[in-house]
C-alpha cells in the first residue's frame, strides 16, 4: 500500500491542482463562473452513506451553508442524497449520473471507491458540472475543484502515536482495517503504521490486514475472528472509522475484555462517550463533519461565482481522551451548537 504521510497529503495538493484546471469541455467550461438561476444554485451532496453519525453531522454543516447563502440573498439547494450503505458503490455511481442528468449547478461527493468514481466526475465535467470531492480522496488525475476533508494520515499518526504512548513504548497491537478502495481510511491506517514505525519501535503489530466491512454488525464479527486469534497475546487495538470501532468495542464488552486492551478508535459517536469515561475506550480521532459540509458548500459556492478557491481545504481532526473530553476545543469539534 502507498505510505501517506503529511507530506504525501500536501502532494496531493499538487495533483489535485494538475486535474482541476479549467477547460473547454462539450457542455462548456466547468472552471467559469456560473450565475445563478432565478432559483439559485442547485448542489447535489452525496455521502458514503446515510446511516454514520459523521455523515449526518456533514448534513448539517452543509444545510447551514445554503441557509446562509439564502439569507444573504444567493439562494442555494442542498438536495442530500446517498446510498444506505458505505459498500454500496453501484448506488452511490447511480446518484452521481442522476444528478448529473438533472443538470444541478455542482457535485459535492466523497467518493465510496477512489478510482470507480473518477468516470462519473469526468462525465459532469464534461457537461459542465463541477465537483467538489470530500472526506475521501478520488483518485488522479481528476478534474475536481476543491478536496474538503480532514488531514487523515495526520489523525492515522495520532492515534499511532497515543497507542505508542499507553503502551510505554513496547507490546502488541493489531489493527483493523475499514473496507479496501476508502481512500480516507487507508490514509488513516497507514498513518498509523508510520507513527508506530518511526517512534515507538518497540510496539509490534501483530495483524494489519483484516477488514471490518461498511457496518457496525460485519465489524462485530471480524473482530470476534481477530480476538478468539489473537485476544490471549494482545496489548492494543486501533479500529480506523466508527462502525469498526463500534463493532470492535461491542466484541471486546461480549467478551469482558473491553478495558483490559489498550483501544484507540476513529471518529466521533455519542455512544463513545461512556466507553471513554469508564476506560473501555482509551482515546478516539475526532473529525469536524459540520465543518466539513459547511466547507463543502462555501467552497462549491465560491467557485460558482467565480472566485479562486484552494485546491485543498483542511477541516481539523483533534484527539480525544478521557483526559481533555470536557475542554473547551474538544467540546466545540464533538458537540458543536449546530448538532444540538
Amino acid at each position: 500500500m502507498m505510505r501517506t504521510t503529511n507530506w504525501a497529503w500536501m502532494v496531493l495538493a499538487g495533483l489535485l491542482a494538475v486535474g482541476c484546471g479549467s477547460g473547454d469541455s462539450a457542455g462548456g467550461q466547468a472552471g467559469a463562473a456560473r450565475p445563478a438561476s432565478a432559483t439559485g444554485y442547485r448542489i447535489g451532496v452525496i455521502p458514503k452513506g446515510s446511516t454514520h453519525e459523521h455523515w449526518k453531522r456533514v448534513r448539517i454543516g452543509a444545510e447551514k451553508a445554503a441557509a446562509e447563502y439564502t439569507a444573504a440573498g444567493v439562494p442555494v439547494q442542498v438536495i442530500w442524497k446517498g446510498p444506505l450503505r458505505e459498500d454500496d458503490r453501484e448506488q452511490q455511481l447511480q446518484v452521481v449520473e442522476g444528478f448529473t442528468s438533472q443538470g444541478v449547478s455542482g457535485l459535492v461527493l466523497s467518493p465510496l471507491d477512489s478510482s470507480a468514481l473518477r468516470r462519473p466526475v469526468e462525465e459532469a465535467f464534461r457537461v459542465g458540472i463541477p465537483t467538489v470531492i470530500f472526506d475521501s480522496a478520488l483518485a488522479t488525475p481528476n478534474p475536481s475543484i476543491s478536496y474538503v476533508s480532514t488531514d487523515n494520515g495526520k489523525g492515522g499518526r495520532l492515534a499511532g502515536q497515543r497507542m505508542g504512548a499507553l503502551l510505554g513504548g513496547k507490546g502488541t497491537v493489531l489493527m483493523l482495517r475499514y473496507q479496501e478502495g476508502s481512500a480516507a481510511t487507508e490514509e488513516r491506517e497507514q498513518g498509523f503504521l508510520d507513527a508506530l514505525t518511526e517512534q515507538y519501535p518497540g510496539v509490534t503489530v501483530i495483524s494489519s490486514d483484516q477488514y471490518a466491512g461498511a457496518t457496525r454488525d460485519t465489524a462485530k464479527r471480524a473482530s470476534e475472528n481477530l480476538l478468539n486469534q489473537y485476544g490471549d497475546r494482545l496489548d492494543g487495538i486501533f479500529t480506523s472509522n466508527e462502525s469498526a470501532t463500534a463493532g470492535m468495542l461491542l466484541a471486546l464488552q461480549d467478551i469482558a475484555k473491553a478495558g483490559k486492551v489498550k483501544f484507540v478508535g476513529f471518529d466521533y459517536s455519542a455512544s463513545f462517550i461512556e466507553p471513554l469515561k469508564k476506560g473501555e475506550l482509551h482515546g478516539f480521532i475526532a473529525q469536524h463533519p459540520v465543518n466539513m459540509g459547511y466547507l463543502c458548500v462555501k467552497t462549491m459556492v465560491e467557485h460558482l461565482q467565480g472566485k479562486t478557491v484552494p485546491t485543498v481545504v483542511d477541516t481539523g481532526v483533534v484527539l480525544v481522551t478521557p483526559e481533555n473530553l470536557a475542554a473547551p476545543d474538544v467540546q466545540a469539534v464533538i458537540n458543536p451548537p449546530e448538532a444540538k
